[in-house]
């Protein structure tokens, strides 16, 4: 019986033994960063060590959970975006803002002093298991697969942008799935079509040309010898992506890419709610509407134009209530409403949870989207950039909610759209229906993460491989066979038209000769 307990004992602490998993997230984006801090927070959950590189260390202490090396970034994103920022923002491209500003600039972090320290001198007692980090725009860090000689996992916080589809095989449905940068539904025409196709060589183009610069710096600050950074990129065993079908529709997809939309928000990690605010919610029995543009965007620096548009608008709500949230209430211009309730920090998942929120006003970030989803809210968006407009677009769908244009938003777009998202019962069903589909999961999303994530430890990197890597861009939409068929056929025709002409030629020609023979 001892011999037998002591070999039971030594079975659970092998298999209680977690392993050790280092997170790279050197992105200086918190949106980004609130999937991947709760994705590394389930992985300790389940006992694993994790070591993360980020530039947003935890508040509180986590269990098996280590803030390894902290990056500085070069420009704060959090609550600084202004009105001027947001212009200059949106000017530019979203394929060269992501791959310069959240790629190249990103990837000078490998001369940090400390991550150095940790590629020349990796732990040995015990090593890495594996390697998770962010597939954005600073793919460079893929590097660590091979100096740890592990494999490596990619994370997006959003669906996948058209160039990560390559690194895993994965089928872009050009015919019916949009790329991020497109606002087109599943049913497109031939136009919308042609353009989603052309599109997607276009970014692709533009973003491998931009990000070949790492190649540069990975052999200047790493070795000599490194690998080029496409060849890092193909190198990625699995992505887990922050989508969910419910929300962006059906894909052809790879195993290699995983669905965890939602896991920020599914996974119970309530935020603290202060007692005044709880209150406040309680007491608004007409309910309220929760006001934010996420974490980046200061609406109190907006131009009067737009700030007398939201006055005006919200006013009108009464007795319903608005909670605004404003990163800096005293750059706020005069004239705020009386049922407007402003604070600078807003649990945004504990108040959308509440019985009385009746509708969001957002700029349709993702988390906040799925956010609004998941608690069944409804939402008038007004999307200023990046991913935004394919957000809400999906959302007016649904029928879940009204997009405005940011650009032509007047006083009275506002209105109808309160007023039609607060009355017309159909948005709420709908709202009902679509985060009950969103809910409806085998397993959640962090245990569906945390059991792809240890498949790719236990099978190796190239267990979810897919054919399709080893096949050139021409190959894999069947170009060549096209090619093929079209000279078979063009040649085919060739030699039955050559055929004809030489038989009527030969009939002709006999039939002529005849008539001359008789003639003589």
């Amino acid at each position: 019986m001892k011999v037998l307990a002591i070999v039971l004992l030594c079975t659970v602490l092998s298999a209680c033994q977690g392993y050790r998993i280092l997170g790279v997230f050197p992105f200086n984006a918190k949106s980004h960063f609130n999937v991947f801090e709760k994705l590394m927070k389930a992985l300790a959950n389940r006992g694993h060590q994790v070591d993360v590189i980020s530039a947003f260390p935890l508040d509180k202490p986590h269990p098996n959970y280590t803030d390894l090396i902290v990056f500085e970034a070069e420009r704060a994103f959090m609550n600084s975006m202004t009105y001027d920022d947001l212009v200059e923002f949106v000017a530019a491209k979203s394929i060269y803002t992501i791959a310069s500003l959240g790629g190249n600039n990103v990837c000078k972090n490998l001369n940090n002093t400390k991550f150095q320290q940790l590629i020349r001198n990796p732990p040995k007692d015990p090593p890495y298991d594996l390697v998770i980090m962010e597939v954005f725009g600073a793919n460079c860090f893929a590097i660590l697969g091979d100096i740890l000689k592990v494999p490596v996992v990619g994370a997006s916080s959003c669906v996948l942008y058209p160039w990560i589809n390559d690194y895993i095989g994965n089928p872009h449905s050009f015919a019916f799935a949009s790329n991020i940068f497109l606002s087109y539904q599943q049913n497109m025409n031939l136009w919308q079509r042609t353009h989603n196709f052309l599109y997607y060589f276009y970014a692709t183009w533009m973003f491998n040309d931009i990000t070949s610069q790492q190649t540069e710096l990975l052999r200047k600050y790493i070795s000599p010898d490194a690998p080029d950074i496409r060849q890092l990129e193909r190198k990625i065993s699995m992505v887990l992506a922050n989508s969910h079908q419910s929300l962006t529709g059906i894909k052809d997809t790879t195993p290699a890419h995983v669905e965890v939309g939602g896991l920020h928000v599914m996974e119970k990690d309530e935020q603290e709610l202060s007692p005044s605010l709880e209150k406040w919610m309680n007491e608004r029995t007409n309910g309220f509407i929760y006001f934010s543009f996420g974490s980046m965007v200061r609406i109190e620096t907006f131009p009067l134009k737009y700030v007398n548009i939201f006055y005006n608008s919200l006013a009108k709500l009464a007795p319903v209530h608005v909670l605004m949230k404003i990163a800096k209430p005293e750059d706020l211009l005069p004239g705020l409403p009386k049922n407007v309730h402003v604070l600078s920090w807003i649990p945004q998942i504990s108040v959308l949870k509440h019985r009385n929120a009746r509708a969001f006003i957002t700029h349709g970030g993702l988390l906040g989207t799925q956010e609004a989803i998941y608690c069944g809210v409804p939402m008038v968006g007004i999307p200023l950039f990046a991913d935004q407009f394919i957000n809400i677009e999906n959302c007016v769908h649904r029928n879940v909610a009204i997009g405005l244009d940011f650009e032509t938003l007047t006083e009275q777009k506002l209105d109808d759209a309160l007023n039609t998202i607060l009355n017309d019962p159909k948005y709420r069903e709908s709202m009902k229906d679509l985060s009950r589909k969103f809910r409806d999961r085998p397993i959640s999303p962090a245990n569906t993460a945390v059991y792809w994530i240890e498949y790719i430890i236990r099978n190796g990197e190239n267990a979810l491989r897919s054919p399709a890597k080893d096949l050139t861009w021409w190959q894999l939409h069947l170009f060549d066979i096209y090619t093929l068929l079209m000279v078979a056929v063009i040649a085919t025709i060739y030699v039955l038209a050559t055929t004809a002409q030489f038989l009527f030629y030969l009939l002709f020609s006999n039939s002529t000769v005849s008539q001359k023979k008789k003639v003589s």
